[in-house]
């Protein structure tokens, strides 16, 4: 899953706003943003499944493949017009990078430390369980 960034970082200031949810309301058909839930650098966890992880991008709706979603059970299967978001992800046997939707993440209120290879790269060490993004150099 994941590979190797080649990306410099260095230290950002300053927390990483969360996504905005475009939502249809009512008859009149208007247009309301709803704000993600959870915002880049935080820990959650999966609802169901036994895996956490820190979020390092937010995608205000589904942005990913047909095929990806068709093949999430149909009893199961998030609606796409949430939040999703990519997680580096951890359960007990691996480290990989995860697409989850909001309705199954959870806040993770462990304070436990998250062990993903990619984090040094991406983060700074957290500060009251939630991860701060380091600013990526151009070349």
């Amino acid at each position: 899953m994941p590979t190797g960034s080649e990306a410099t970082v260095s230290e950002t200031t300053g927390p990483v706003p969360a996504a905005s949810a475009p939502v249809l309301s009512g008859q009149s058909g208007a247009i309301i943003f709803r704000q993600a839930k959870f915002t880049i650098g935080d820990v959650v966890k999966h609802r169901v499944f036994p895996f956490r992880g820190v979020v390092f991008d937010v995608d205000p709706v589904f942005d990913n493949t047909e095929e990806w979603l068709a093949s999430i059970p149909e009893e199961v299967r998030p609606h796409k017009d949430q939040p999703f978001y990519h997680l580096l992800a951890e359960n007990a046997e691996t480290t990989y990078v995860a697409y989850v939707s909001e309705q199954n993440l959870l806040a993770d209120e462990t304070g436990q430390p998250c062990r993903h290879p990619l984090l040094r790269e991406m983060f700074m060490s957290p500060k009251r369980g939630v991860y701060r993004m380091k600013a990526m150099k151009t070349n």
